[in-house]
């Protein structure tokens, strides 16, 4: 029987799981710079640990939706193929350690938009949408401007 281990999260009252080891930390949300002219769903950048993050939003990448600012928004930084980003999310809650069987793929047919959600938990009282960072970064439109946005920041 494998497990793994995910570092859950919560998005418009949605619970979410994220690979811990793609996660490098998780952050208050504080120190945000914006970048003029960067996709709606980059918010700007954060210094941590010396090294500046794009700021990504969640709740605009999966609901078109903007998160409200509020002392209780965490930044869940993650490493991905590409680059260091930092996810906007409303609750970082815990990591959870689920058992091989109890992830259940995703058949989303042609829509590639969404290929970044993997698997379902299906957990006794609780489904958590598993995601996969790499996918996800590879499918936002414009991360190439946020790309170059970044260059010229460091």
């Amino acid at each position: 029987m494998m497990a793994s281990k995910f570092i859950i999260f919560n998005t418009n009252n949605d619970e979410y799981g994220l690979p811990i080891e793609k996660v490098t930390s998780i952050e208050k949300m504080e120190g945000l710079n914006t970048i003029p002219e960067m996709p709606g769903y980059m918010k700007g950048v954060v210094k941590v640990r010396g090294e500046l993050i794009p700021v990504l939003d969640t709740k605009q990448i999966f609901y078109r939706k903007d998160s409200v600012n509020g002392a209780d928004l965490k930044l869940i930084v993650i490493q991905t193929d590409q680059l260091h980003v930092a996810l906007i999310v409303e609750e970082a809650k815990e990591i959870l350690e689920i058992q091989e069987e109890d992830l259940k793929s995703i058949n989303m047919g042609v829509l590639k938009p969404s290929s970044y959600f993997t698997a379902v938990a299906s957990l006794e009282n609780r489904l958590i949408t598993i995601v996969d960072p790499n996918e996800l970064i590879n499918n936002l439109d414009e991360i190439e401007v946020v790309k170059e946005g970044m260059s010229s920041y460091l």
